[in-house]
């Protein structure tokens, strides 16, 4: 077994170590100007009032207003009332899409506030998104 320490470990003495894999300057600059970029209509909607047990839906309408195809990984919920569905594919630059939220009003009463995490490939990974509305119970409508 080798072991390599601070050496070349390819059979040469470790004087002439290559930096090959040593980032260039101006290729990292010329890089970090690709990223993708994501851009909301808007980032929060209100269901107004709502009657208990009413399932509502609404599409969060976004763009990628960067230079590389946007990648949305995850997209989780504060409670289990509320599903986000976004698209699995790459959208590519200038292209839009929507986050369709769906929220459950079942067993719940009186104002609520829900927010969704957007996971994706931009800087910072992580958009919040926030519904809300006032439910009421049949007595109270």
């Amino acid at each position: 077994m080798a072991i390599c320490m601070m050496t070349a470990c390819n059979g040469t003495d470790g004087d002439n170590l290559s930096t090959d894999l040593v980032t260039n300057p101006k290729s990292a600059s010329e890089n970090s100007n690709k990223q993708a970029a994501i851009k909301f209509d808007k980032e929060e909607h209100d269901f107004g009032t709502l009657l208990q047990g009413e399932v509502v839906t609404y599409a969060f309408h976004f763009t990628n207003t960067g230079n590389i195809p946007l990648i949305i990984s995850e997209v989780g919920s504060s409670c289990g009332c509320t599903v986000g569905d976004y698209p699995r594919e790459p959208i590519a630059p200038g292209k839009t899409g929507d986050i369709k939220v769906t929220y459950n009003s079942s067993g719940h009463h009186g104002f609520q506030s829900r927010f969704l995490t957007v996971m994706s490939n931009t800087n910072p990974a992580k958009t919040t998104l926030r519904i809300k509305g006032t439910v009421q119970t049949p007595d109270q409508y």
